[in-house]
């Protein structure tokens, strides 16, 4: 399907957005807490996907680039929500909504601190090949070259990081179960 898409094929493209929307749209409003911000970054995202589409025959993890994709995008909105809540002195805003925009910012710092741990847990070779592949977005051949490593390698690291980064995530996020898992969903 990828591969049509990379084409040009435009219905399946449609059939792409129609299976992830639904999926995409609740990943990112648990993130966002906003039906209208979840909404942008999902259109957002299929847009990106859609003007870059001749790059969708390197992507070797779909799911895992698209929730990286939804992620991002998301919790960069939320920063710029905060950013323009800070600089422009919003005091007209409810109670609720100030608690909401600071229990976000709790939630993401807790996410944050234990993607931190669960990345200091793994073998130097797997937090390398997190770091090059999930942080700084290099595709795994990339990654194998810069490490001087077979893809594979880089995949089986992959693999046995991410495996790791969810049960740590499982063993320590109690509060945060499924944004959790759907972070690290591949």
């Amino acid at each position: 399907m990828l591969a049509q898409i990379a084409q040009g094929d435009q219905r399946a493209f449609a059939a792409l957005f129609k299976h992830y929307h639904r999926f995409l749209y609740s990943f990112s409003l648990r993130i966002t807490s906003s039906e209208e911000s979840a909404s942008e970054v999902v259109q957002d995202v299929f847009l990106k996907i859609w003007l870059n589409r001749e790059r969708l025959a390197e992507v070797q993890s779909f799911g895992a680039y698209l929730n990286r994709m939804v992620r991002n995008h998301s919790l960069n909105v939320v920063r710029k929500e905060l950013q323009v809540a800070r600089t422009t002195g919003e005091f007209g805003r409810s109670f609720d909504e100030r608690d909401d925009s600071t229990t976000l910012q709790l939630e993401y710092n807790e996410v944050s601190n234990l993607l931190n741990e669960a990345i200091a847990g793994l073998s130097p070779q797997q937090r390398q090949v997190y770091q090059l592949c999930h942080q700084q977005g290099l595709k795994y051949a990339e990654a194998a070259e810069k490490m001087n490593i077979s893809p594979q390698t880089v995949n089986a690291y992959m693999k046995d990081a991410l495996k790791k980064i969810r049960m740590h995530f499982k063993k320590h996020a109690t509060v945060y179960p499924l944004l959790i898992l759907a972070l690290f969903d591949s």
